[in-house]
């Protein structure tokens, strides 16, 4: 592997700086505003914030769920918005759309996801094996975004037998791509195994001439760094190592910033109170303080993992629908428990070995596209 003569500081995008060179990974369902805000307040607003999924057909058809999703607080700058898309021309309209009426400042292309709800209609991290689906797309976005940077992020493959991150960084640079980002697993190991950071590596070398961002398990701030000291990468996309953690920005700013004694280490009172500050923010955003804190229910567990809760209080916090019995709740806890040991391990989805759906036919020619139309596109956004 290459090894990097020092930790890089800043990583450009576009005519952004992303200084240090962390960016929070757009996760369906998480990374809504609320939840960018608050990773946002703890990292004194440095790194890049990227939405969840925007489906380019919801966009375009101005889908009332979507044109929530895409909403920026004020203070988000440079504003990212990923986009999902299988259909060219209507990957096109939305770059256009979002161009026209000043919607982002930045477009990250999904090529990741591997759920089978997505890559059952060739999208996410399928659509790479389509090498010249995959350029169509990439040369419509990059066409009609303008002054605007576009980016990707993809995973290694399908499987082990078909993997395509090399071909598909090569393309993207051919392409105008301004950064590519590689999450180290194929499709078929979903969140399962260990993250591949060797096939970092391998891209890094491969596409010299734009940023190359390595993720996959990144748990803590040490974890950033060493993938950048192994791999050479400009930069670090986190995702599930943030969930009920958004303090590990703070972590990921002190760490690249050469502040290690600066770790973020909060007692549970800390965490309560940035619980209660989640849920907030989610009713502020929704407009309705009960369906605040019961989207919040989600993160319940990832925040109090490894504090001794007790299960019974575990399950009525989950089950909680105002603030006031979130905080009650949160309250009878013991809440001077310091940060536990062990807590920084994996948390979110860990499963693997998933089987991999695909249309039919998929991977007989990477070059035939024949089938794929607009009507893959899921009509929804964030799922």
């Amino acid at each position: 592997m290459s090894t990097p003569t020092m930790t890089p500081t800043t990583l450009r995008v576009g005519p952004h700086t992303v200084q240090p060179p962390v960016v929070l990974a757009p996760m369906a369902g998480i990374t809504n505003a609320p939840f960018r805000t608050l990773c946002r307040e703890f990292s004194g607003g440095k790194g890049l914030f990227v939405s969840e999924m925007i489906t380019t057909r919801a966009l375009v058809e101005r889908n009332e769920k979507t044109m929530q999703l895409i909403h920026f607080d004020a203070t988000e700058k440079p504003r990212s918005i990923q986009l999902y898309g299988v259909d060219p021309a209507t990957v096109g309209k939305a770059v256009r759309m979002i161009v026209d009426e000043d919607l982002a400042d930045h477009i990250d292309l999904n090529f990741g996801c591997p759920v089978p709800k997505v890559t059952r209609k060739g999208g996410g991290s399928a659509l790479p094996f389509k090498r010249n689906l995959l350029r169509a797309i990439l040369r419509e976005a990059v066409s009609g975004a303008g002054d605007l940077p576009v980016t990707i992020k993809m995973r290694k493959g399908i499987d082990d037998d078909h993997l395509t991150y090399l071909d598909a960084g090569r393309i993207a640079v051919e392409e105008g791509v301004t950064a590519v980002a590689l999450h180290g697993r194929t499709t078929a190991q979903h969140y399962g195994g260990t993250a591949d950071w060797e096939a970092i590596a391998r891209l890094k070398e491969h596409v010299p001439e734009i940023p190359v961002l390595g993720n996959g398990d990144i748990w803590s701030a040490e974890d950033a760094l060493r993938m950048v000291r192994e791999t050479g990468c400009d930069g670090v996309v986190v995702g599930r190592g943030c969930l009920g953690r958004p303090w590990l920005f703070a972590d990921l700013v002190a760490a690249f910033e050469g502040r290690p004694e600066d770790r973020v280490q909060p007692t549970l009172r800390e965490v309560a109170d940035a619980m209660v500050r989640h849920a907030t923010l989610l009713g502020e955003w929704i407009g309705d303080e009960a369906r605040g804190v019961i989207d919040f229910r989600k993160h319940v567990a990832w925040y109090l993992k490894g504090f001794a809760v007790g299960s019974e209080l575990r399950k009525r916090l989950a089950v909680t629908s105002s603030l006031a019995d979130l905080r009650t709740g949160l309250d009878e806890l013991n809440l001077d428990q310091p940060w536990p040991t062990g807590a920084d391990g994996p948390r979110g989805r860990t499963s693997g070995n998933n089987r991999v759906v695909l249309p039919d036919g998929w991977l007989k020619d990477p070059y035939d596209c024949a089938g794929i139309g607009e009507e893959a596109e899921l009509d929804t956004s964030g799922g």
